[in-house]
């Protein structure tokens, strides 16, 4: 376990410094004290992503995920607060002390974190395999070598080998201690009845990382000759791992695609490694799988430039063309390369110098009207059928592209190379749009008897459904004043109330006192929950509030403290009805009451009203007794409301 003192230490670093965390992973622009970028978590084409350094938080205000930087990495990276932790005490020099995990505390970890640790392990087994073994050194680092590549790129991407012998990974690791169950669902071991065997002997080894470097799956390549067995082989989807949304070579590209402002995307694992050995380092590769949406959208946290590099032969062409659709339809600017036929990123890159490379990509690369235009053009030749079908294919994509400008300046561009008429372009555009939205419409739109669907919301790399709203769950009818003690509370909570008197109660305590003495309770757990953190922790020190809050282990209450000081302004709109104050750290002994006053009322009056409808049922049902009893409770009650309105300035009672 990590003792607290260098838990503390590692979130006050990254808070302190959260524009550099988030950076890794988003491309961020400063916009006044804050900065700005599209959200990680959710498709979006307009930035609402806000990380406040001097607050130490983040904020989306498209889908509502906020909280700290340990907060931020924990959610997009999948991470467990242990994980979170390592990782960021890593990027800022933070020595962490843990004992090693006994099989006793491996049990105990929940499957994903298994599966993660089990996964470094492979790799770290893998590459030392590579290069302390005779077996591996004689077939595997021989290979790499006879491909060029050097020791430095092949310590970068800690490439390694599996061993020819049936079982040697397997069994390594339950000697270590770790189970069967996690090897075979991690796809590293293949077990049948009586029979256990190592997915990947007998191959080198690429092993696929997370965005934050964790080892999650492995491609391997087998070096015999034989045709029954698959070249290359990765590992099966899993609970880490789901190749869809990973890209090879990510990790290592991602902070020099941001400061490139463009990302290469090219087929295979040694396409990747040869760029890099190249000198360019903005590369990513899909792995040999078709390209998806989500690898798109994980290449546009960090650029919205991206250039397809791929083969010049047929599947080349055809990967090309199927690829420019999808990043059109993300709002992504895409430029297509095609190398010479016979050629392959792999042996282009090691041909060239990163000079020439970069030299001959910012020639040859080509924006996709012209590439699409130049490709089907060939084909087409004075067949004005296909030149028909070749202008409908080009309209097709254009429709796909979001932002409107951007549309209109390719339609410009597809009337002048093919000599058609803009405004039947743009009229062609507009009913693909049409029928697009009104099958989207028809699709999100349940039909009579049906239950609503539920839209999907991304969170990083996984995919969750969003939850629907219980039916049987009442709305909270005091939400909006308990949100606004809870943004006192965090904003000044070590404030004095009243700064002119000698020994005055801090913000903090002051207003857990009062929901104390009336017993106040939310019916949100998280608010309570807040409430009761802050009275362990002690209201009346000195430490900030906001520190305390953001700073905090606990993500829900990291997050609901984002959510409640993400905006910029000192009040809400519960104060507008008495008046502007321009700040309110100036008027803390006026509206520190008042807003616990406002909390009361509301109460007093939703209690009033539970006992009026209480008196109905009772008069329907003659109970005389008992009805006496509820109409005293309701005049006292009746009091309560008069008292308090008067606090507030003489209200009517209703």
């Amino acid at each position: 376990m990590i003792d607290q003192v260098t838990v503390d230490k590692v979130l006050e670093t990254a808070n302190s410094q959260i524009v550099e965390v988030v950076s890794d992973y988003v491309t961020l622009r400063r916009r006044g004290i804050n900065f700005l970028g599209n959200c990680p978590f959710h498709n979006e084409k307009t930035p609402s992503f806000t990380v406040s350094p001097h607050k130490g938080i983040f904020k989306c205000f498209g889908c509502g995920e906020g909280g700290n930087a340990l907060n931020f990495v924990m959610k997009h990276d999948q991470l467990s607060f242990v994980d979170a932790i390592k990782y960021l005490g890593n990027k800022f020099n933070i020595h962490i002390e843990e004992e090693e995990y006994s099989p006793e505390q491996l049990k105990q970890k929940n499957e994903r974190e298994s599966m993660m640790v089990l996964s470094e392990f492979a790799g770290q087994y893998f590459s030392k395999n590579l290069t302390e073994t005779d077996e591996g050194k004689s077939v595997g680092l021989s290979y790499f070598r006879s491909r060029g590549f050097r020791d430095d790129i092949i310590e970068k991407f800690q490439l390694g080998y599996s061993p020819e012998m049936r079982d040697a990974l397997t069994k390594e690791a339950q000697k270590q201690g770790y189970k069967l169950e996690y090897l075979e669902k991690t796809g590293l071991t293949v077990v049948r009845e009586n029979y256990q065997a190592d997915r990947f002997r007998g191959r080198v080894m690429f092993p696929i990382h997370s965005l934050a470097g964790k080892v999650i799956a492995f491609g391997g390549r087998i070096l015999k000759n034989d045709k029954k067995t698959a070249k290359y082989l990765n590992s099966p989807e899993s609970e880490i791992y789901h190749k869809s949304r990973v890209l090879y070579g990510i990790y290592h590209a991602k902070q020099e695609v941001t400061r490139k402002d463009r990302c290469y995307l090219v087929e295979g694992y040694t396409d990747v490694l040869s760029f890099h050995q190249a000198g360019i380092s903005n590369v990513v590769a899909s792995s040999g799988t078709a390209l998806t949406s989500d690898q798109i959208r994980l290449i546009a946290r960090f650029t919205k430039n991206i250039t397809i590099i791929y083969d010049g032969d047929p599947a080349g062409l055809k990967a090309s063309l199927r690829g420019i659709d999808l990043v059109l339809a993300e709002g992504m600017n895409v430029k297509i390369l095609l190398l010479p036929d016979g050629e392959d990123p792999d042996t282009f890159a090691k041909e060239r110098s990163e000079e020439q490379l970069i030299e001959y990509i910012e020639k040859h690369q080509q924006d996709f009207i012209k590439f699409k235009t130049s490709l089907l053009l060939a084909d087409a030749q004075n067949d004005p059928i296909k030149k028909a079908q070749l202008i409908q294919d080009i309209v097709r994509s254009i429709s796909i592209i979001p932002d409107t400008i951007t549309r209109s300046v390719y339609v410009k561009e597809c009337s002048t190379l093919l000599k058609v008429d803009e405004r039947v372009l743009m009229q062609e555009t507009g009913k693909l749009q049409k029928k697009k939205l009104e099958e989207d419409f028809r699709r999100n739109t349940p039909r009579p008897g049906s239950s609503p669907q539920q839209t999907p919301v991304r969170s990083g790399t996984q995919v969750a459904p969003t939850p629907a709203p219980s039916q049987n769950q009442p709305a909270n009818p005091l939400e909006l004043e308990e949100r606004e003690i809870l943004r006192f509370m965090v904003k000044f909570g070590e404030r004095p109330v009243n700064p002119a008197e000698e020994e005055s109660v801090t913000v903090g305590q002051y207003i857990l006192h009062e929901l104390k003495q009336d017993d106040l309770l939310s019916a949100n757990p998280l608010y309570n929950k807040m409430m009761e953190a802050y009275d362990a922790f002690g209201a009346g020190t000195q430490m900030p509030a906001l520190k305390f809050f953001v700073n905090n282990s606990d993500p829900d209450l990291s997050k609901l403290a984002s959510d409640l000081i993400g905006k910029e302004h000192d009040l809400s709109r519960i104060h507008n009805k008495f008046g502007v104050v321009t700040h309110a750290e100036e008027k803390l002994a006026e509206l520190v009451p008042k807003i616990v006053m406002e909390l009361k009322w509301k109460k007093v009056k939703f209690v009033i009203k539970e006992k009026r409808l209480q008196l109905q049922q009772l008069e329907a049902s003659g109970n005389m007794e008992e009805l006496m009893e509820v109409m005293q409770e309701l005049s006292t009650w009746q009091q309560v409301l008069a008292h308090i309105s008067k606090e507030l300035g003489g209200r009517t009672i209703v």
